[in-house]
């Protein structure tokens, strides 16, 4: 079986952040094979807190650009696994 990159990307503060990470998810998407975004979203609330979890192409050089760009934005922060 052929192993999959991971990265989950937790985004503080959501409502000022999340169209900036969506850019780069955008300007990245050509390694993003799998994605899923999760926040909690009653009728009341919603989560100032998101976490997106993406499974990548194998090209480390383009996961670090990626990585390079999502950590320049305020309040994200990620990890990575091999699986």
């Amino acid at each position: 079986m052929e192993s999959s990159i991971i990265m989950g990307i937790a985004i503080e503060e959501r409502n000022n952040y999340a169209a900036h990470v969506q850019d780069i998810l955008t300007k990245h998407g050509c390694i993003i094979k799998t994605r899923l975004g999760l926040h909690e979203a009653t009728k009341d609330n919603c989560s100032r807190r998101g976490l997106i979890i993406l499974q990548l192409s194998k090209d480390k050089n383009l996961i670090k650009e990626l990585e390079h760009d999502l950590l320049k934005i305020q309040g994200v922060k990620i990890n990575s696994m091999t699986i």
